[in-house]
């Protein structure tokens, strides 16, 4: 096997959701995963510290959504912000070729609870990682906290509705009508 492998981290995690729709996720092991994509023990924990791991990239999630904030015009508001950070998401992350990758992958999270749990930890950290980006563009808390927790919650609304792979939409325009429906809601008095 050649020492270095283009795509692993891909490779692994389409491995390992094949695996576990095949076989159950408690019943894969780390040696499976690897030899199905072709690499090998090692390389796999090269890029992930264990199986639970294999199906979260979320280091490209935090980036986006950073860089997405940061982006915004100086003039936006926290939840503007959010949403810029949310269209960087679905022109680059959330794309059609994804959608099927991901529904999948939504489905074994959701059979799995020791996966539910790593998903909500992982969002719990991508809130942490909006907040602060929002205090970097001056916004106080507990406002740059309320705004992050909202835009995971436009996110969740989102990428429900895009996962359903008869809808078609791009993850984008649902994030944004979902935004606006958070918005009138949150107006009600």
């Amino acid at each position: 096997m050649a020492r270095w492998q283009p795509e692993a981290p891909g490779r692994l995690a389409a491995a390992a959701l094949d695996l576990f729709e095949e076989n159950g996720y408690e019943n894969t092991t780390v040696i499976e995963i690897a030899e199905r994509a072709g690499l090998t023990k090692s390389t796999f924990f090269r890029h992930f510290p264990d199986k639970r791991e294999v199906l979260f990239g979320r280091a490209t999630v935090h980036g986006l959504l950073v860089d997405g904030i940061a982006s915004a015009p100086s003039a936006a508001g926290p939840l503007d912000a959010v949403a810029k950070a949310l269209d960087a998401l679905g022109q680059t992350y959330f794309t059609a070729d994804r959608r099927e990758f991901s529904s999948r992958r939504q489905a074994v999270l959701n059979s799995h609870t020791e996966l539910r749990e790593r998903d909500a930890l992982k969002r719990i950290g991508l809130i942490a990682s909006v907040t602060e980006a929002l205090h970097r563009r001056g916004v106080p808390s507990p406002t740059a906290h309320v705004a992050a927790k909202l835009g995971m919650l436009v996110w969740e609304i989102a990428f429900d509705q895009w996962i359903d792979t008869d809808n078609g939409e791009d993850f984008g325009p649902l994030a944004r009508q979902a935004l606006a429906d958070v918005r009138a809601a949150a107006a009600v008095r």
